[in-house]
């Protein structure tokens, strides 16, 4: 089964060169999002297979957010987020088909609470 392009995805695309830095982060997170809800829906449905190719979808996403974070102009920061990063990579990574739903659970609630404050940060 294919996975289907998230909704952040498909704005980026339209906005092209009209997104800022701070608009691509929003939808970078709202497609992890999208991703983390996708994959507890397969594992509910018992597609475990399927949900894990969105968890790593999600991870690939949470890896390019880490990995664009500027240490020299983020500061504190900056260190903070690559920690949560860091971590929610780790437990995704190491979600079995028995804590799959907890970590996902767990995992969307904390990119959710960085998306909200993100969203709060005027453009």
């Amino acid at each position: 089964m294919s996975i289907a392009v998230t909704q952040a995805a498909l704005k980026m695309e339209a906005a092209g060169n009209e997104l800022s830095p701070h608009a691509v982060i929003q939808l970078l997170l709202d497609g992890a999002l999208e991703r983390l809800d996708e994959a507890a829906l397969h594992l509910r449905c018992g597609r475990d297979e399927e949900a894990g190719r969105l968890m790593a979808k999600a991870i690939g996403i949470i890896n390019g957010l880490r990995e664009s974070l500027d240490f020299d102009r983020g500061g504190e920061m900056a260190v903070k987020l690559d920690r949560l990063y860091a971590y929610l990579i780790s437990r995704l990574s190491d979600a079995e088909t028995d804590t799959g739903a907890f970590v996902l659970a767990e995992s969307s609630k904390l990119l959710s609470e960085l998306k909200s404050g993100w969203d709060a940060i005027p453009a």
